[in-house]
């Protein structure tokens, strides 16, 4: 791993290593995979996340690296779960989440950012924090709600996307920065192909149970 973080190829003045490029490849491939909802998109992220542990631990960007560590466990759930969730016709099961279900996730954003920017604090593992805390469990609540095939995982990775952005730049990690812009137009695009499979999804066993009698 310590050569793939020492060496790497220079881009308008600023270095990226192997690590930082092939993990951030991988983790915009998994947006890709992840519109088109196949069981390839956990094993790509499995590899995305072993990379990028090291790159964002180098730079010392502690919530980052804790991330990319929840992702990996996340990520083997969601794999489970995708095998479990699957449709004859239409694939992986995708819905809407419920209020109950929305309340539950932006509490665990909200609280969740507060204790985890205090515990980075208290460590000195992280330089920015809060956004840091953000990231961290903002990604997390969006891979375990992609997991459960909830629609709204794609505006949670806006909203992480948002803070990612100015903070990998101010970190001179301007690639990954790059990479997160990508992510977001990305994500616009997969938010919409999702919400549209729900609606379709929904409809069609309503569309059965009100056709008329033969």
């Amino acid at each position: 791993m310590h050569i793939l973080l020492t060496t790497g190829l220079t881009v308008f003045g600023q270095f990226i290593s192997w690590a930082e490029l092939i993990g951030q490849i991988c983790a915009l491939t998994v947006v890709l995979l992840a519109q088109r909802r196949t069981l390839w998109t956990w094993p790509v992220q499995i590899a995305a996340t072993v990379l990028l542990v090291a790159v964002y631990a180098s730079a010392h960007l502690g919530g980052l690296a804790a991330r990319n560590v929840l992702i990996l466990l996340i990520s083997i759930y969601g794999w489970w779960a995708w095998q479990h969730n699957r449709d004859a016709v239409y694939g992986i099961a995708v819905r809407r989440s419920t209020w109950p279900e929305r309340g539950l996730l932006a509490g665990i954003m909200v609280f969740g950012t507060l204790g985890f920017a205090w515990l980075l604090n208290a460590l000195n593992a992280s330089w920015a924090p809060l956004p840091d805390a953000w990231i961290f469990v903002g990604t997390a609540v969006a891979f375990f709600a992609q997991g459960r095939g909830l629609v709204e995982f794609w505006l949670v990775w806006l909203l992480v996307d948002a803070v990612g952005v100015p903070l990998q730049i101010t970190g001179h990690l301007y690639f990954s920065a790059a990479i997160y812009v990508v992510f977001a137009a990305l994500v616009i695009y997969g938010w919409i192909g999702w919400a549209r499979s729900a609606r379709v999804q929904r409809e069609a066993p309503q569309a059965i149970s009100e056709a008329p009698a033969r």
